[in-house]
């Protein structure tokens, strides 16, 4: 079974936090989710998410630290998605490569149809955010 490893960021502004909404036709189209992607092979995690959000989002960030990890299966695939505290260092999030961008006040995040593995991540924020 296919395996990869995927970085995410949690980009938190003035109580709302960044998601971005996957491109119908895509991979989980349609669903929200936390900015990042795939890690590439030779990088770290930390280099692959400041690579992806420079990608899909047009910004440099800094890393901080590990929030959580988990493991979701979709179909075939099996990913471990690591979720990292992230600060915008410079740019403007633009939809580079997803439908739309949105700050989400941090109360809301549970409402959003977010991608499974996404979703799981909850568990991790919400208590200590709200």
């Amino acid at each position: 079974m296919p395996f990869r490893r995927v970085v995410a960021a949690f980009i938190r502004e003035k109580g709302r936090i960044l998601l971005a909404r996957r491109r119908e036709g895509d991979e989980q189209g349609g669903f929200w989710e936390f900015p990042g992607g795939g890690v590439e092979a030779g990088e770290t995690l930390e280099e692959a998410l400041k690579r992806e959000l420079r990608e899909e989002l047009g910004v440099n960030v800094a890393v901080g630290r590990k929030i959580a990890v988990v493991q979701h299966r979709y179909g075939d695939l099996s990913i471990e998605l690591h979720l990292f505290d992230a600060r915008i260092l410079n740019g403007t999030p633009s939809p580079l490569s997803h439908a739309e961008l949105r700050w989400v006040p941090v109360e809301e995040l549970a409402v959003y149809p977010l991608a499974p593995a996404d979703r799981r991540l909850l568990r991790f924020i919400l208590p200590r955010t709200l």
